[in-house]
């Protein structure tokens, strides 16, 4: 530790920093280091899994009916006459699979349901499980665009008045839309060097990080959304978007870290400040929003002015699939910004555009989108990988199915026992916010501090701390890793853990490990003071003290 500098790695991104303590925590070979640093959850859904791998074998037994002569190994694309009838004979054969229901209610729910073709989704589903073709198209393939729509509706929009329908691009992952959206507005003239863009803060890291590139040079309000407001923007702050020189809002909703839904008072103030500022364009990334209850993305009630952002890789256990989606309005302000760009503006996009259509200027936003995604040039090998495709379809039809939401019901119990078991070893009371899901939780230090030791440690210690320094020392001496809250836009001095990749009882040695360090700090600050507690400490310790008890005596 002595060897470390604070202020060097003050300026790392959590995500960086977060080496430097996994580093630190392994140090000690003889205890074992605990990482809640990162978000990767350690759960996944089964049931699409085990129906993906089992159409896979159909798919297969598909592409074995070509070239059979053949003993090379050699097969051929699947043929759509008469797909359903074999697809059915082979569910019927294998009754006993895991799987195979699955399927066989997802095709009803297609058919029955969703009113799209069986056997037209059955080929599309064995093509693209068999990745032998291009994606056609290459925003996203038909059905599977309109399977994963309904699921879309259904998690984000719910029974929100909605009106139109929305089209959508499939991506590899949330990181893949921040990376492509970033760059299409810029190509687009929607947003241009020395523009002014608003941040939702507490937000994820690279949102706060890409704009400050060479490749966009954008400027930066921060829209601070504080604990002291239960995480929720204030209407001081969301006032700021009524400044013309703001072209866009960037929001992740419920909030990394807080793990803080929009209430609806704030997204219908949001709304009421885009009625006044129609040409604002709003990026909102719902990736956490499937852990809420009852969740209404701000896409929901301003479609013509927002992006959406989707990951499938948080509430399905899909961070290695790389599946997400960037939704917009088939009617929207994009389109309506490119169309009024000055006449030199709009002769540079046609050139731009010009070798993939005759008529670029009636190009949508989100198929500029695709096309920039591989330098317009390659827009004909555009498109998420059809496997990847196939299995998003499969975790929309999976939740679809699930209407007494059984799986959303379980995903939201992991998190929130995990939470108890922290605080019941940090001796404290569980905070509770309805509009908390639970995924990420942040320890503010400060408070945390306040409530086991009184206000005198905490302004002293506030002093005398250096930044990321009580992080690195619970890495190097109990082998905890947690992030820096401040690198996600946090004012408060705190860490992010995340719920979702450790096991329950992990979770209740974090909360002990984060209790032993403060108090040793507070033994050295009430050595300094020479031993004696002072008042206000000893009355705001005994409360926490007595709940902090029966932890004690389990160890």
């Amino acid at each position: 530790m002595s060897n470390l500098n604070f202020e060097e790695l003050a300026t790392l991104s959590p995500f960086e920093l977060k080496d430097v303590l996994m580093k630190s925590a392994s140090s000690n070979r003889e205890r074992s280091m605990l990482n809640a640093g990162r978000g990767n959850p350690n759960f996944l859904a089964t049931v699409p899994r085990h129906g993906f791998f089992q159409f896979g074998l159909f798919a297969m037994t598909e592409a074995e009916r070509s070239f059979i002569y053949m003993p090379e190994g050699v097969g051929g694309f699947p043929q759509r006459e008469g797909i359903e009838a074999r697809f059915e004979i082979f569910t019927n054969t294998h009754t006993e699979t895991k799987g195979i229901d699955f399927l066989k209610s997802a095709v009803s729910y297609v058919r029955d349901q969703l009113g799209l073709n069986a056997g037209d989704f059955i080929y599309e589903m064995c093509e693209a499980i068999l990745g032998c073709n291009y994606p056609v198209p290459d925003r996203m393939l038909n059905l599977s665009e309109k399977v994963v729509a309904q699921y879309i509706h259904r998690e984000m929009i719910g029974t929100h008045p909605f009106v139109g329908s929305f089209d959508m691009y499939a991506v590899e992952g949330g990181t893949a839309a921040m990376t492509y959206l970033f760059n299409s507005l810029r190509e687009n003239n929607l947003l241009n060097s020395g523009d002014t863009i608003a941040l939702g803060m507490p937000i994820f890291t690279p949102y706060i990080e890409i704009p400050e590139l060479n490749d966009y040079k954008l400027k930066v309000v921060t829209i601070d959304a504080p604990p002291e407001n239960k995480w929720q923007f204030t209407k001081k702050e969301l006032d700021k978007l009524l400044d013309p020189k703001v072209k866009a809002f960037f929001l992740v909703n419920p909030s990394n870290p807080p793990s803080v839904r929009i209430s609806q008072e704030t997204l219908e103030y949001i709304a009421d400040i885009v009625k006044r500022r129609p040409d604002l364009i709003l990026l909102t990334d719902d990736v956490y929003g499937t852990f809420a209850d009852d969740f209404v993305s701000l896409f929901a009630l301003c479609p013509y002015n927002t992006i959406l952002v989707y990951s499938f890789s948080k509430y399905f256990g899909a961070t290695g699939w790389r599946m997400g989606v960037v939704a917009t309005h088939e009617t929207n302000l994009f389109d309506e910004l490119i169309a009024k760009l000055p006449e030199a503006k709009l002769k540079e996009l046609d050139e731009r555009y010009g070798s993939i259509t005759t008529e670029p200027r009636k190009l949508k936003f989100i198929d500029r989108l695709v096309a920039d995604s591989r330098t317009v040039a390659l827009n004909h090998t555009a498109g998420l990988s059809t496997p990847v495709q196939a299995q998003m379809a499969l975790f929309s039809l999976f939740a679809l199915m699930d209407e007494p939401e059984a799986y959303k019901k379980a995903m939201k119990r992991i998190v929130r026992r995990r939470k108890i078991a922290l605080y019941k070893e940090l001796g404290l009371e569980v905070p509770h916010d309805p509009d908390s899901i639970d995924y990420y939780h942040l320890l503010d230090w400060e408070t945390i501090a306040t409530q086991l030791h009184g206000r005198d440690f905490v302004d002293a210690m506030l002093k005398q701390f250096k930044p990321n320094e009580y992080l690195l020392k619970l890495a190097e001496e109990t082998g905890v890793v947690l992030l820096p809250g401040r690198g996600f836009g946090t004012t408060h001095p705190s860490g992010r853990v995340s719920l979702a990749n450790l096991n329950e009882v992990d979770y209740a040695r974090i909360g002990a490990a984060v209790r032993k360090l403060g108090d040793s700090y507070y033994q050295k600050w009430l050595a300094s003071k020479g031993g004696k507690k002072p008042a206000a400490a000893a009355a705001a310790a005994a409360p926490a003290a007595k709940k902090a008890k029966p932890a004690t005596k389990r160890k």
